[in-house]
């Protein structure tokens, strides 16, 4: 099967990571829906226990592998990802959507922290497509999805280590798919608002005040409103259509709107994003070909 083909989900192996909840979650529930065979991994053992037990209740037949690894923990990634390959010799998907949030201006964030979100969010995918893409190349028509963010197309004051890894991680991708056109798929995706755990999880650097944090989570909190299980069936509708880039919520779609029209100078405009996201649907209506691919 050649990546420009639809690619196949049922019988196919995934492995996942970051699937103990959110958009994670769903996409697991997704790929079992759809057939696929999976290799599910989070830090979260409880978490992913549940997740993993929902899945075979609903679908008996279906390989549901678990795997507990802390993406922070980069050395000890290898090992994981051959353990996986001799268990799985085929993999037809990997999806890296595990990542970690940390608010805070470039002053307030340290270095160890710095590096701890970027090890998460940016290193720990690098490391594990590096290891599993062997065992992708070996198996015609797969794929590969890397989860960027909004943050990954603007970046906000407050958000700059985070907007770093997500930047970082969608020029791998774009410059992966370039490299392995023909012989793997890659889709890179850019969730907007979507109702996820982010918010609360997110680490509060050691330099900003729990109260100033507590508002901070209170206020991005707000601006999570598009469904997980949404988010996770436009992903498996790209990657069945092989799109390239993906942007998930009208509330991705108009700051890279804004972003691509005004480059230099976005963020004047986007500071009153709730603003401007409130009448994003409106907007969005009006432009033709809105649901064109990437």
């Amino acid at each position: 099967m050649s990546p420009s083909a639809p690619f196949r989900f049922a019988g196919a192996t995934a492995v996942l990571t970051g699937a103990a909840s959110g958009i994670g979650e769903q996409l697991a529930h997704g790929l079992a829906a759809r057939g696929t065979h999976l290799v599910l991994l989070d830090r979260d053992a409880a978490g992913l226990e549940t997740v993993a037990g929902a899945i075979r209740a609903g679908h008996p037949d279906l390989p549901v592998r678990t795997v507990v690894a802390d993406l922070a923990e980069l050395s000890a990634l290898p090992g994981v990802a051959e353990r996986i390959r001799a268990e799985h010799p085929r993999i037809d998907l990997l999806v890296n959507n595990a990542g970690v949030g940390l608010g805070g201006t470039f002053e307030q964030v340290s270095a160890e922290e710095f590096d701890w979100l970027m090890d998460i969010n940016f290193r720990a995918p690098v490391v594990l497509t590096r290891e599993l893409l062997p065992a992708l190349l070996a198996a015609p028509g797969s794929h590969l999805v890397n989860l960027s963010s909004l943050f990954g197309l603007i970046a906000p004051p407050g958000q700059v280590a985070y907007s770093a890894s997500k930047y970082a991680l969608r020029g791998f991708s774009e410059g992966l798919r370039h490299e392995l056109a023909g012989r793997v798929g890659v889709t890179v995706v850019h969730p907007g608002g979507v109702r996820t755990r982010i918010a609360e999880t997110a680490r509060t650097p050691a330099g900003v005040s729990a109260e100033r944090a507590r508002k901070d989570r209170e206020d991005f909190a707000a601006l999570l409103s598009y469904p997980a299980e949404r988010a996770a069936a436009d992903i498996l509708g790209a990657v069945e259509r092989r799109r390239n880039r993906l942007l998930v919520a009208p509330s991705a779609v108009l700051p890279d709107l804004v972003a691509r029209v005004l480059p230099g100078s976005y963020w004047p405009v986007l500071r009153h994003a709730p603003r401007v996201l409130k009448h994003a649907p409106r907007v969005l209506r009006r432009l033709p070909g809105r649901r064109r691919r990437a």
